[in-house]
């Protein structure tokens, strides 16, 4: 093989090489594309009124307003017709993560959840708590319908809990 060839051939090798690496890189990019998704209209599915069985006799009923890019949401949670606490949320929407910062407030506990939460679909997404007191725990949510969602609580990475919200009231109404 003359020089002339052998040079052809590492080019030729080279340029082999070089396209199959932009063609994986491409690839890879492509993959990792999504869609991106609007977390304000999507947060807006939880507007209204909701209501949980928690357990014998226990509900938890929960009413979500709009207020500016974000929610509030008072919570009671009664038990045979008692009200025996109450929760306060404060949902605001945070552009620089694409994703809702909660804080929470439970009357009866002196502890102040802070959470992140965002859709990873338009009817799915999670609710991370962030701050490191209460951090080893997630939840995963799905609208089943536009009036149902489930609810699922993880812990090191096993469901510990799942539970269904029921709309019983929406602005709409």
């Amino acid at each position: 093989m003359n020089q002339t060839q052998h040079r052809m051939r590492t080019y030729g090798k080279t340029a082999v090489i070089f396209l199959s690496f932009f063609l994986s890189i491409s690839g890879i990019h492509a993959q990792t594309t999504h869609v991106q998704l609007n977390q304000i209209a999507l947060m807006k599915q939880f507007i209204g009124t909701w209501k949980c069985e928690l357990g014998m006799d226990t509900t938890l009923i929960s009413d979500n307003t709009s207020f500016g890019t974000g929610m509030l949401s008072n919570s009671q949670i009664v038990t045979k017709g008692e009200n025996i606490d109450s929760v306060k949320q404060i949902y605001g929407y945070d552009k620089k993560t694409d994703k809702f910062i909660i804080a929470e407030l439970i009357k009866s506990s002196p502890i102040i959840e802070i959470c992140n939460a965002w859709f990873t679909s338009k009817n799915t997404g999670e609710i991370i708590v962030t701050n490191p007191d209460n951090a080893p725990y997630m939840f995963k949510f799905e609208f089943k319908t536009t009036d149902m969602i489930v609810q699922t609580a993880i812990v090191d990475g096993k469901v510990v809990k799942e539970i269904t919200l029921t709309r019983i009231k929406s602005d709409k109404n």
